[in-house]
């Protein structure tokens, strides 16, 4: 298995270590993180028996013996600094890669100042479950199948322009966010007409994981299984009218076009 050293280790970065000791395309023995907090490396340590740094100089140790090196530090955080210290003691054949968010392949270039093979992931949040895509970008040197091989450790692979990362953010990755509000809504409208709570959650997740199922099965578009489900003047119809009166579908596509633009503004800052 490659040698894999995280820089920095925050939320999505302890995300992608669990789920890769979980699905076992990696081992603890072949994962090290550095974190500046010493707090941190303890956590990380105790919970995936990983080896945790939190000193410069075993940074450098690390950064020379790894396969592949991950950079999850904040966009704020002094990137040029790890990029001098990947340029001067990483491997040649090294894979760099940021799931760093608003730093663009040419920027993360400059930084490493060195002909290095550079992937810049935006990683979603479904580690755990194994599914979800991440949307990658990589440059010339990159090989597309060890970027995959990586990021299989914890979802599928999208390789995507670089122009659509910003896109991609605001409506892949933030994809999560909007089935958990609407099945919460959808929970919360069964108990609002008088189903106990447990039973309207029940049903919504069935109904959620069997409704995507169903599209899978028929490989029908979702307004053909609409026609199919609902009779003329029925109960199905009904509830659709008194859903489009509320403007569901242009709320969830200003959502989505929000998130875009948060996301392309977040990169300008840098």
């Amino acid at each position: 298995m490659s040698q894999i050293h995280f820089i920095g280790s925050g939320q999505m970065v302890e995300a992608i270590i669990r789920a890769m000791i979980t699905h076992e395309s990696a081992t603890p023995k072949n994962i090290t993180a550095y974190d500046i907090r010493p707090e941190r490396k303890i956590e990380l340590a105790n919970r995936y028996r990983i080896l945790t740094l939190d000193k410069k100089e075993d940074n450098i140790e690390a950064i020379k013996q790894a396969d592949i090196i991950v950079i999850g530090v904040r966009p704020q955080d002094n990137i040029a600094a790890i990029g001098k210290d990947i340029t001067k003691y990483a491997q040649e054949n090294a894979l760099i890669i940021s799931i760093v968010a608003g730093v663009t392949l040419a920027q993360l270039e400059k930084m490493v100042a060195a002909k290095k093979a550079i992937a810049r992931i935006i990683p979603n949040t479904l580690t755990d479950t194994g599914l979800g895509y991440s949307g990658i970008a990589i440059n010339k040197r990159a090989d597309k199948e060890s970027v995959e091989k990586f990021v299989s450790g914890f979802g599928k692979a999208l390789f995507l322009e670089e122009s659509l990362i910003d896109i991609f953010t605001g409506f892949g990755v933030c994809g999560p966010n909007y089935i958990y509000y609407f099945i919460e809504a959808l929970v919360d409208a069964g108990v609002l007409a008088g189903l106990p709570r447990e039973m309207a959650w029940k049903t919504t997740m069935e109904n959620m994981i069997g409704a995507v199922k169903m599209l899978e099965l028929s490989g029908k578009h979702p307004r053909q299984l609409l026609d199919i489900n609902n009779s003329p003047a029925g109960v199905g119809m009904h509830s659709l009218f008194a859903l489009n009166e509320s403007n569901f579908t242009a709320g969830l596509q200003k959502s989505v076009l929000s998130a875009v633009k948060r996301t392309t503004e977040l990169g300008q800052k840098k």
